[in-house]
């Protein structure tokens, strides 16, 4: 009975000195993270942690979820849940001068009664640049974060939320205990501190690997790795930015409750009575912006008191209540090497410079939108040109002006028409009255959109069995698939309302979607439909660039490296991710959870070899006999050249090929031999 007693005693001692160890590890922490101040040496604060894992190791049931040891990685993921957010996280308009934030002010002044308008305050904040993400309390206790994802649907990031140490895992507050709600919901960005940034990128570059490009990417694709390790690693930081629940009267209120809660903001909110005030906050912030510990591209102002903020309501993705300003874009020098020509899922044919890779606003660019042939002409920009590039917000930067001054002798003003007729010889175009972009002639969006869906979905691409030439029609024609990304905002529900479907058909369809998300890259590549880009030079795109980002990247020489590659296709590529709309289409596939896989085809049997089949095989259509030799590791091409391995022949093969197959010394091989290959 003594040593049991002796245990409870010894327990009792652990229970109370865990708690005392607690609060002031999290005391630290606070004024540390949120007060910038230390109440102690990082030396002494870690010999507390160490006390703590010690104490909870030996009595494990004394753990609990907000305890400071538990910022440690777990296992990786296999996957990231998908979760509704309980309110919409919604963007912000953005405005770039004075006028336009006068008018819309004077557009909420309409829609608000007298006294409402004698309300009005504003409330001002940095803007800065990383990943929203919503933090959920339940009983002070940190359960759940997720990412914007599309406003409605973000990712469950939990596990890497929790490494960040300046996230409280349970909210603190000045009294007790009753003083917290029991459910909180905090909205902030992750990001990466400017310095923090830097040490991280000179250890990669003692180490011998890439430096990371900025902070805003590594941030965001620290939180979306599924190990929660790497996570871990990275310096990241969560900055509050709105209370949304409890909500509170003002917002300068919510921000005081947030730093008495735990969370560290930007320390930029103010809250003024005129707009007067906010220009003159606007200019200051502008000037010393640079010298903040992390990056940013403007200032949020809102009408400070909620309820009116409320009452205003919401157009379209946006607030009424609130708009970002934007400052002057950072810009910069380049030349351009050409000017290719995009055509859109519209149809739209948009010219884009392809520019010497320059770094704007933390990031490397590499094309710049020329927009039509108007601006064009306007510009006067010509291959060769050295011109100022700008960013305003745009996927892809803007040409602000050409510095005749350096534009070389022998250049020749850009011919729009002869421009088209080079790049897409087998196409018209015409210009509508009154539009200023040239288009496929004879082609409408919906008939562009419904080719582009079905090669999205056939086999050579991502085959999604299901999704046949009818059911695209049938999609498109009800307006649930208004663009490729929509594909994956489809439910079960939505496709059985459709005459074609049943509830079996619309769940087997959902189904072969969703299982797309983790197609082959080089099937993905196929997928997009780039000009001049077939299942083959697909394969040798993905097995050079090994992700789609790196292949977005890409330079003209990067392409040019690739043996199969010239430079037509390389140009057809460098347009197609030169795109507004295909990078956006690539983004918001990115946000829907779309991301192919790299394999590699280097240690399966048939690497290295190339065939070419000519003829009819039996029991095989062209694009199926192809695929199961590039599923082997095989490259297979469409002439026969002396790096040819085998010609595959099939009934009725092609003269021309058997004679050239001859001449080089190629031996030839028939349908048996070809199942030994596939086998």
């Amino acid at each position: 009975m003594k040593g049991n007693s002796s245990n409870s005693e010894e327990k009792s001692l652990a229970i109370a000195r865990i708690a005392k160890l607690r609060d002031l590890i999290n005391d630290y922490r606070y004024h540390y993270h949120v007060l910038d101040e230390s109440i102690m040496s990082e030396a002494a604060a870690d010999s507390l942690k160490h006390e703590l894992t010690q104490l909870e190791e030996q009595y494990p049931d004394l753990i609990t979820p907000d305890s400071p040891t538990q910022r440690v990685a777990g296992r990786p993921l296999d996957k990231f849940t998908k979760v509704k957010h309980e309110k919409r996280m919604i963007s912000l308009a953005d405005v770039f001068s004075e006028e336009e934030i006068k008018e819309w002010n004077l557009r909420n002044e309409k829609l608000l009664s007298a006294s409402d308008k004698a309300k009005i305050t504003y409330f001002t904040d940095i803007k800065m640049d990383g990943l929203a993400c919503s933090l959920h309390y339940e009983n002070g206790v940190l359960e759940k974060a997720v990412t914007r994802g599309d406003g409605l649907v973000g990712e469950d990031v939990t596990m890497n939320v929790r490494t960040i140490e300046n996230v409280p895992l349970r909210l603190r507050t000045m009294d007790s205990t009753k003083d917290i709600p029991e459910h909180v919901e905090v909205r902030g960005e992750i990001v990466i501190f400017k310095d923090d940034f830097n040490r991280l990128n000179e250890k990669q570059a003692k180490k011998g690997e890439k430096p990371f490009a900025n902070p805003r990417n590594l941030a965001a694709g620290s939180i979306r790795q599924l190990d929660p390790k790497i996570a871990a690693s990275r310096p990241l930081k969560f900055m509050a930015y709105d209370l949304v629940e409890p909500d509170l009267a003002t917002n300068s209120e919510s921000y005081k409750k947030l730093r008495e809660f735990g969370f560290q903001t930007s320390m930029q909110d103010k809250e003024f009575d005129s707009l007067s005030k906010v220009f003159q906050e606007i200019k200051h912030l502008g000037e010393t912006r640079d010298n903040l510990p992390f990056n940013t591209d403007g200032m949020v102002i809102k009408i400070n008191n909620r309820a009116i903020y409320h009452r205003l309501g919401i157009v379209g993705k946006t607030p009424r209540a609130a708009v970002a300003f934007k400052y002057p874009a950072e810009e910069s020098t380049t030349k351009i090497r050409d000017i290719v020509i995009s055509i859109g899922r519209t149809g739209a044919a948009t010219p884009v410079a392809i520019l010497d890779p320059v770094v704007v606003a933390g990031s490397t660019v590499r094309h710049a939108s020329l927009h039509n042939a108007d601006e064009i002409a306007r510009l006067d920009v010509r291959i060769g040109d050295t011109v100022i590039i700008y960013k305003a917000g745009d996927i892809i930067p803007q040409i602000k002006e050409v510095l005749l001054t350096l534009r070389p002798d022998n250049t020749e003003p850009f011919n729009y028409k002869k421009a088209l007729k080079e790049q897409y010889p087998e196409l018209e175009f015409e210009r509508p009255a009154g539009e200023v972009v040239y288009r496929v002639k004879g082609e409408d969006s919906d008939l562009i959109l419904k080719r582009s869906l079905e090669y999205y979905a056939s086999k050579p691409a991502l085959n999604i069995e299901g999704l046949g030439e009818k059911n695209v029609v049938a999609l498109v024609d009800s307006e649930l698939v208004q663009n490729i990304p929509d594909l994956y905002r489809l439910t079960v529900e939505k496709v059985a309302n459709l005459e074609r479907f049943a509830d079996l058909s619309a769940k087997n369809l959902i189904t072969a979607i969703e299982a797309s998300k983790k197609a082959p890259l080089a099937k993905f590549i196929t997928a997009l439909g780039i000009r001049h880009v077939g299942a083959q030079t697909a394969v040798s795109l993905a097995n050079h660039f090994h992700s789609i980002e790196n292949l977005r990247d890409a330079s003209s020489e990067n392409l040019l490296e690739i043996p199969d590659i010239g430079q037509i296709v390389a140009e057809s590529i460098l347009a197609f991710f030169a795109d507004e709309d295909n990078l956006k289409m690539l983004e918001d596939l990115k946000n829907l959870g779309v991301s192919p896989v790299y394999e590699d085809t280097s240690t399966l049997p048939l690497a290295g070899k190339s065939y070419i089949i000519s003829g009819t095989l039996e029991g095989y259509g062209r694009e199926e006999a192809e695929d199961l030799l590039r599923a082997k590791g095989a490259t297979v091409t469409s002439s026969v050249t002396k790096n040819t391995t085998a010609l595959i022949l099939g009934e009725k093969p092609g003269k021309s090929k058997l004679e050239k197959a001859a001449k080089l010394g190629i031996p030839t091989i028939g349908q048996s031999e070809y199942q030994d290959l596939i086998k």
